[in-house]
């Protein structure tokens, strides 16, 4: 038995608290509360990034702009992520990841804060883009100090309990700040949400230990990510097969009410089935992917593409909705799945993969509801976008095949 081996049938024999605190010195409960603190700054990402959508109204009101104007802001904030979390990765690269984490969240939640009370639309607009820069960033360091801190075995389980403050902000995070948006002032919600980030700031720095910067980091060594087959590919699955959930999502209200025919107060409900779906996906999802990374994703893909083809055939039924929603929002189970390969394929250059994903995760949503949005120009229908959905699954099926025949070449090597 060679001394690797021998070491993880080791550690296998222990307790999983026993193996978790031999690999990163720190007890159970260090652990956890670290996890916890992390996945509050997904919480306070995810509500701020979902909310201004219902609040839109609201803000062009505010600024005495058109809403299809205000919707500028939405785009603005997904472009500050897709353009800030490869540039932080690559800067940022000698950088202790506490340190980087406490600047990320501090962005964040000065960034939230401005955004309240910001005087015009234009500047308001820009500050998004500013808040949106720490977003991918954040998610990434965030997903490797997780997956650092357990066994090998436990990682997509990890980077799922982070992932958990983003799907609970869908469910719980954005209904609240939306409402209170509605009820106060959106700027009231901008508030709420730079409170949360400046909350996340001082969890993270009473409960995370200082480390040092990653041996051997540096720019180029960051940059060679993207000189790696399997990470374009990863990232490639992520920016194509995400997209089907987002061109149903982004136009969900008028598929239940035009399509389905059912009162606009049942939306609300129809967006709640959606979050759960997404948290039963992320929990469930990256247990799998412990057992099985490549079966997982994999497995999701042709599972989007059957369940969005069922949203396209019967989204007019009222419960065949429901029920197309909550899978379809189980689908995000292979989120924690493409976070751990992406560990996996990067090598030394693991943050700047690592952040890119969520890059690849907005670029899939700006995809999606385009695409989406073309179907329902072109009359057919907001049902249609389901069949969108089950396009951009099928060709994020095809990435996939291709990483897999990749993989398997390069192993016979």
């Amino acid at each position: 038995m060679t001394d690797s081996a021998a070491s993880f049938d080791s550690a296998s024999k222990r307790s999983e608290p026993q193996a978790a605190e031999a690999a990163t010195g720190l007890p159970p409960l260090a652990t956890i509360l670290i996890e916890i603190a992390l996945a509050v700054g997904g919480f306070g990402i995810g509500t701020g990034e979902f909310a201004i959508m219902g609040l839109l109204p609201d803000v062009a009101s505010s600024y005495q702009v058109s809403i299809p104007t205000a919707g500028y802001v939405i785009s603005a904030y997904a472009l500050g992520v897709v353009i800030g979390a490869p540039i932080i990765a690559v800067l940022a690269a000698r950088m202790p990841r506490r340190t980087l984490l406490l600047s990320l969240m501090g962005i964040f939640a000065v960034g939230n804060i401005l955004s309240a009370i910001a005087p015009d639309f234009w500047s308001f607009t820009f500050l998004r883009f500013v808040t949106g820069l720490p977003h991918g960033a954040y998610f990434g360091v965030a997903a490797l100090v997780a997956a650092s801190m357990v066994p090998m075995h436990k990682r997509a389980r990890a980077v799922g309990r982070v992932m958990l403050g983003l799907t609970v902000a869908t469910l719980l995070g954005t209904p609240i700040a939306t409402f209170m948006g509605q009820m106060l002032s959106w700027r009231a919600a901008f508030l709420l949400v730079g409170g949360i980030g400046a909350a996340t700031v001082a969890l993270l720095w009473y409960f995370q230990p200082r480390d040092k910067a990653q041996e051997g980091a540096s720019i180029r060594r960051e940059l060679s990510a993207f000189g790696r087959g399997q990470v374009w590919l990863t990232l490639g699955i992520a920016a194509v097969g995400f997209g089907g959930m987002f061109s149903v999502f982004s136009y969900i209200a008028s598929t239940t009410t035009v399509t389905a025919g059912m009162p606009a107060t049942t939306v609300a409900l129809v967006l709640t089935l959606f979050g759960i779906g997404m948290n039963v996906g992320n929990i469930v999802g990256s247990r799998l992917a412990d057992l099985s990374l490549m079966g997982t994703i994999g497995g999701v893909m042709v599972f989007n593409v059957i369940v969005m083809g069922a949203f396209g055939l019967w989204a007019e039924y009222p419960a065949v909705l429901c029920l197309c929603v909550f899978l379809i929002g189980c689908g995000f189970a292979a989120g924690p799945a493409l976070q751990t390969r992406l560990m996996d394929v990067a090598a030394d250059a693991q943050t700047l993969a690592a952040a890119s994903n969520h890059s690849a995760f907005n670029i899939a949503n700006a995809l999606g509801a385009w695409l989406g949005g073309l179907v329902i120009a072109w009359g057919w229908g907001f049902a249609a976008t389901g069949y969108v959905g089950a396009f951009l699954s099928l060709l994020g099926l095809g990435v996939f095949l291709a990483s897999a025949a990749l993989e398997k070449r390069q192993k016979a090597i």
